[in-house]
């Protein structure tokens, strides 16, 4: 079994989703998880819950055992939330996120919007394979890129940050 499906099955199997995995210098394997869209819902408040610490630490201690019994070549094993700034992979990645502000870097320059490979704005709806940001262009009006996911070279959300304390 390859790394990629014995880490995505065993972290799948546990109730989260496998974000992305990197082998990094020294024998550094790094694993960002996250909740699924279901349990990631808003609380009372309407703050989506988020990933903690202990979720980080029960995947570990299982991906540890698993990577033991499949003779797994690595050195130190990280497990880690995909912090603030996570990054957009998969298409359902794209629909979770509708309304939500991204950056993305597309793979070439689109010839309709200033040769511009980088865009900054909010997510909309993706039309089965086609998705479509809206964003302001240099004039300052509205636009919409409408691009698929193959033309994606990178993509992340938008660090949203609040720094008022909540109701006590």
């Amino acid at each position: 079994m390859q790394l990629q499906e014995l880490i995505e099955k065993t972290v799948v199997g546990m109730g989260y989703e496998l974000v992305e995995f990197e082998k990094a210098a020294r024998g550094l394997l790094r694993v960002y998880i996250d909740l699924t869209a279901e349990n990631a819902a808003p609380d009372e408040d309407g703050v989506p819950a988020s990933i903690t610490v202990e979720d980080c630490e029960k995947v570990t201690h299982q991906l540890l055992h698993v990577l033991t019994v499949e003779n797994a070549v690595y050195e130190r094993l990280e497990v880690s939330s995909p912090g603030l700034d996570r990054p957009l992979k998969k298409l359902a990645d794209y629909t979770r996120f509708v309304g939500k502000e991204v950056i993305i870097k597309l793979r070439l320059p689109m010839p309709g919007a200033a040769h511009r490979k980088t865009f900054q704005g909010v997510l909309q709806a993706p039309d089965g394979e086609n998705l479509k940001l809206e964003f302001v262009a240099n004039d300052g009006s509205s636009a919409l890129l409408d691009f698929m996911l193959a033309d994606v070279d990178k993509a992340h959300l938008v660090p949203q940050v609040n720094f008022r304390s909540r109701k006590a």
